[in-house]
């Protein structure tokens, strides 16, 4: 029996309303652009970012608890964290090295004069962006290792943004930029089913026991 007739089986426990509505999501998500949040104390900050992720169509969020480990808050969340895949970890380095691995470009959020401004950023290649707290930045590691930097172009007296909000602006703008571009950002067909599944087992009720019984016939 293939995955897809699993999936297939699964997903008639599906209403059509809600079945159509996993398509419709899923269309717009993407891992061109990935988010990463590296030691934010702050618990409702993460879980907004996750917010985040998940309105402006981020399929991944990685976050880094290398000091403190912190969970995700689901009321400030909003169920967000239902529709993202989370990474943790607890090493930037073992991060660092995993997102390379994938092809990502590390790209650090820093409001810094050579940090070269949003709506010059180029989305042609996917990239990784990494956010720091509002206090203390990003790591010197992370600096070190970017490949580029970026801000949000700020013309008051404060330099920096709340971590939440920071991500909110730069999704947006990156995320709105990437739809108009010609660049291949969308899932492939088996990606695509593999959130579907997940979506799905999240959704309806009992689904390992369905998917168990059905495999079984």
């Amino acid at each position: 029996m293939n995955d897809k007739n699993t999936l297939d089986h699964l997903q008639s426990f599906l209403t059509p309303r809600r079945k159509a509505l996993f398509e419709k999501v899923l269309a717009q998500r993407t891992d061109h652009l990935t988010v990463v949040a590296q030691d934010v104390y702050q618990l409702h900050n993460t879980s907004a970012v996750v917010r985040s992720c998940d309105v402006f169509g981020i399929q991944n969020i990685h976050v880094i608890e290398e000091k403190i480990p912190r969970r995700i808050d689901k009321e400030i969340a909003m169920g967000a964290q239902k529709w993202v895949d989370i990474n943790r970890y607890t090493s930037t380095t073992t991060c660092l090295k995993n997102l390379k691995k994938k092809g990502y470009r590390i790209v650090a959020t820093s409001p810094h004069d050579d940090s070269q401004l949003l709506e010059d950023f180029d989305i042609s290649t996917p990239a990784a962006l990494f956010f720091g707290t509002e206090k203390d930045g990003l790591s010197e590691e992370v600096m070190r290792e970017a490949d580029a930097t970026v801000k949000i172009p700020m013309v008051g007296f404060t330099e920096s943004l709340n971590i939440s909000v920071s991500a909110a602006i730069i999704l947006q703008s990156l995320t709105t930029k990437l739809r108009k571009s010609g660049v291949e950002w969308q899932f492939s067909e088996e990606e695509k089913n593999l959130i579907r599944m997940n979506w799905t087992k999240k959704t309806v009720k009992n689904s390992e026991e369905i998917i168990e019984h059905f495999l079984n016939q």
